[in-house]
């Protein structure tokens, strides 16, 4: 790999280690367009936590919708070890595609909860469900609707999983923590991965769905024990490496 794409591959390997070691079973020429986005999903989803200062949090935003701004411009665009390299990854409508990703961040700068599930699914829709169709519109053509379904699955099973953490930094990640509430989330969750799974995946585009191992078996467990949504033990890397493993090795998610 080159440098920046080799220095865009250590800022996920520190910043999203599931995504990191899917990349790295995917080819090399998959790797070179990956990297870089999901590069910028880590600096995107760290920027509103890195100061506790809201308006700064806001800044930091606006800083990326820009560079994005720039990227879809075609023109010249600011020197940063991740812009640059995306500069040359992505096309104009997939930088402006990004944009609302940037805009739904803006819930992690606050503790306002979530006004019901469909919010909190348009927050995922948003993230996770963008940055999966960004991915695979990279590597090819023919996996748009997969994509969408697929992305929320994944954010709806990392979201669950990272409920502790959330709840301990003073946010309200679920709309209703209940036993019934959590249940209905990862009932969500799987009905989109179900769905997903019905469309055949062009090889060409399966390395972007790397990272979806593990999802069911994450989504399955806040279904059968939704305390350890609150409390955790949803995942362990050992859970994960071993799942990566299986995908990586049978294609299937």
């Amino acid at each position: 790999m080159s440098e920046d794409i080799a220095a865009c591959a250590e800022i996920v390997q520190k910043g999203d280690p599931h995504r990191f070691r899917a990349t790295m079973a995917a080819p090399v020429q998959a790797r070179e367009k990956l990297f870089p986005l999901y590069a910028f999903n880590v600096e995107v989803a760290r920027a509103p936590w890195v100061t506790s200062e809201p308006g700064i949090a806001e800044i930091r935003l606006q800083w990326w919708i820009e560079a994005l701004e720039e990227i879809a411009a075609g023109g010249v665009v600011r020197r940063h070890e991740v812009v640059l390299p995306l500069a040359h990854t992505l096309a104009p409508d997939q930088a402006r595609a990004l944009i609302p990703l940037i805009e739904a961040r803006q819930w992690d700068i606050y503790s306002d909860p979530f006004a019901s599930d469909s919010a909190l699914t348009d927050y995922l829709s948003d993230t996770s469900g963008r940055l999966m169709q960004v991915a695979v519109g990279l590597l090819g053509q023919g996996g748009e609707a997969v994509a969408e379904d697929a992305g929320l699955a994944l954010g709806l099973a990392n979201w669950l999983a990272a409920v502790p953490v959330l709840m301990a930094a003073g946010r309200h990640p679920l709309p209703d923590d209940s036993d019934a509430g959590i249940r209905a989330l990862a009932e969500a969750g799987l009905d989109h991965l179900n769905r997903a799974r019905r469309t055949p995946v062009p090889p060409g585009l399966r390395p972007a769905f790397l990272p979806m191992a593990g999802t069911a078996r994450m989504l399955r467990a806040a279904r059968a024990r939704p305390e350890h949504v609150r409390k955790g033990g949803l995942d362990t890397p050992f859970r994960a490496r071993l799942s990566l493993m299986k995908t990586a090795l049978t294609g299937r998610w």
